[in-house]
């Protein structure tokens, strides 16, 4: 099951450390999940400035349970980079897939 997951990063001045002290763990997570096929796509999401305030994913996992588990080890998510995340079921098209 594909699904789209957006992270909304925290606001407070202190954030932006907080990702960027994670970030080389979170992409190390990204390029293994890439490489198993359950990260398909991300996305930065940029405000009307271009800065960064959160993060966008298509992931594949075979149940809703796997998906919160990695969630629940994600850097984004322990170290306090996402704030709000919101979770809802998807599927890519097949174009998009070669």
């Amino acid at each position: 099951m594909q699904y789209l997951v957006t992270g909304y990063d925290y606001t407070d001045k202190d954030a932006i450390n907080r990702r960027l002290s994670v970030r080389e763990a979170h992409m190390a997570g990204v390029e293994a999940a890439v490489a198993t096929g359950q990260f398909l796509y991300g996305l930065a999401l940029l405000n009307e400035a271009e800065k960064m305030i959160g993060s966008i994913l298509v992931v594949n996992y075979s149940t809703r349970e796997e998906l919160d588990a990695w969630l629940a080890i994600e850097p984004y998510v322990t170290g306090k980079v996402w704030e709000r995340i919101e979770v809802v079921p998807c599927r890519v098209a097949p174009i998009f897939m070669k």
